[in-house]
């Protein structure tokens, strides 16, 4: 049997295999999370009555799936640089192999410094006063020392990784406020700014790590004055794009893809905006979590069925409580994020320490939770229930999988998808007090899982 992820370790699956109405075979591959002593184990099959059905339907077919991740920041990056390498790999595999671990297949790191680095830094940082233009001074050397090898460990891991990037600033010499927290990008650097970005995936390209995608801002609408930040209106972000960054692609030749806004889905009316200006400029939108509701993504996508969603950014922290709590909302945003159209899910800090740093300085208190807990300066690594939920849809939601139906006859959270191989993918989140029994139906064949209250399932058909 294949090798899964459990609470304390590597342990086997469990495959139960029952017999369909009509004479064929079908394999379940179950996993449970009931509470925090209860992380991603396996479980058999419920022999009892159920008193919910799924009924899995094939011909309804909605996006595809990319992938599942979270990001090398700076700090993240650091922490896991610094771990003895035995323990370091140990990670890695549990964090990106398909086999050994959870399968993490996307990636979105900050280009350049962000609220969870070290420093305060870009590629093309210039004396107070001075300029660069041609972008001489551009280098990535920084990312040399800790976030290119990891992140190249982690495509070696999974081959079907795919990298997207987000800048929380331009270079200070670019902007209004002449200074890396605060301002606006000015608008006689944009030429140069667009070559930034050219320069930025030439030169990871040159480390054998190919962009996926990149935004022109991470969260453009936020202005805060305690880490990079930039703030980029709808119609400078569409002005920039259109007439500058997707010109400068096209002359790099470079497919890497343009998405929009990567901010908040309580503002839809600026990527609407985005759109209605520079329809043919953008792949596609991206968002995050902390305003808003996701059915944002749906009502944008409706207008605009060509441009692909994405949700890149989500971080659990200290201002939910755990373990129910905070469990629950990954859980159910992570299922309502996918059924909202987003072709991924991705969180925020690969890994934090025991004070959920390191920021930069100045930042003040962090309460931001990472997929890992790594103690500064020990080896000691944590798994936190944000790596557990997100392996409820990363270790077996596969790069190309589809969407489809799957219904209930009474209210379930849940999420259905067909694999590439064929295999079918379930994955529920039971958000009350009330146990349930679901009778998950798959054309001919059919299986009870046992879905215990305030817990996550995810179930594995392979016919």
């Amino acid at each position: 049997m294949a090798e899964s992820v459990g609470a304390k370790g590597p342990s086997a699956q469990v495959s139960v295999v029952t017999l369909g109405k009509g004479g064929i075979d079908m394999a379940f591959t179950i996993m449970q999370s009931t509470d925090a002593h209860h992380l991603w184990q396996p479980v058999e099959e419920d022999p009892v009555s159920s008193d919910v059905t799924l009924a899995i339907d094939h011909c309804e077919r909605h996006q595809s799936i990319d992938g599942f991740g979270a990001s090398f920041t700076d700090s993240s990056a650091y922490l896991m640089s610094r771990l003895p390498e035995e323990q370091r790999e140990q990670a890695m595999r549990r964090l990106f192999s398909p086999k050994d671990g959870i399968g993490l297949s996307m990636l979105r790191n900050p280009m350049g410094a962000c609220d969870y680095s070290r420093e305060f830094y870009t590629y093309d940082d210039m004396p107070q006063g001075r300029t660069d233009v041609s972008l001489r001074h551009f280098s990535i050397a920084h990312d040399e020392e800790a976030v290119i090898p990891l992140t190249a460990l982690a495509m070696r891991l999974n081959p079907e990784l795919k990298l997207m990037a987000s800048p929380w600033s331009a270079p200070a010499w670019m902007k209004s406020s002449r200074r890396l927290a605060t301002g606006r990008l000015l608008p006689r650097f944009y030429e140069s700014y667009a070559q930034y970005f050219v320069r930025f995936i030439e030169a990871y390209r040159g480390n054998g790590i190919p962009v996926f995608a990149v935004t022109p801002q991470n969260e453009p609408l936020f202005e805060p004055r305690h880490y990079p930040s930039m703030r980029f209106s709808a119609r400078g972000e569409a002005r920039f794009v259109q007439r500058h960054l997707r010109p400068a692609f096209d002359g790099a030749g470079l497919r890497t893809r343009i998405l929009g806004y990567d901010h908040n889905w309580d503002r839809p009316s600026y990527p609407l905006r985005l759109l209605k200006k520079a329809d043919e400029a953008f792949d596609g939108i991206a968002w995050h979590w902390y305003g808003g509701e996701p059915q944002s993504q749906t009502v944008l996508a409706k207008r605009y069925p060509d441009k692909a969603v994405y949700f890149t950014e989500g971080s659990g922290g200290s201002w939910i409580p755990e373990f129910h709590p905070a469990f629950s909302n990954l859980m159910r945003r992570g299922i309502e994020i996918l059924k909202n159209g987003s072709r991924c899910f991705i969180l925020w800090n690969i890994a934090l320490d025991e004070h959920n740093g390191p920021v930069v300085p100045g930042f003040g208190e962090s309460t931001c939770r990472g997929l890992l807990r790594i103690g500064d300066g020990t080896s000691r690594v944590e798994y936190t229930l944000d790596y557990y939920g997100l392996a409820h849809f990363s270790a077996f939601i596969r790069p190309g999988a589809i969407r489809i139906g799957g219904k209930t006859d009474v209210p379930l959270c849940q999420l259905v998808c067909e694999n590439p191989d064929g295999s079918t993918v379930v994955v529920m989140f039971n958000d009350s007090a009330t146990p349930h029994h679901v009778s998950i139906v798959d054309e001919d064949l059919h299986g009870t899982v046992s879905c215990p209250a305030h817990s996550a399932v995810t179930v594995v058909l392979n016919k």
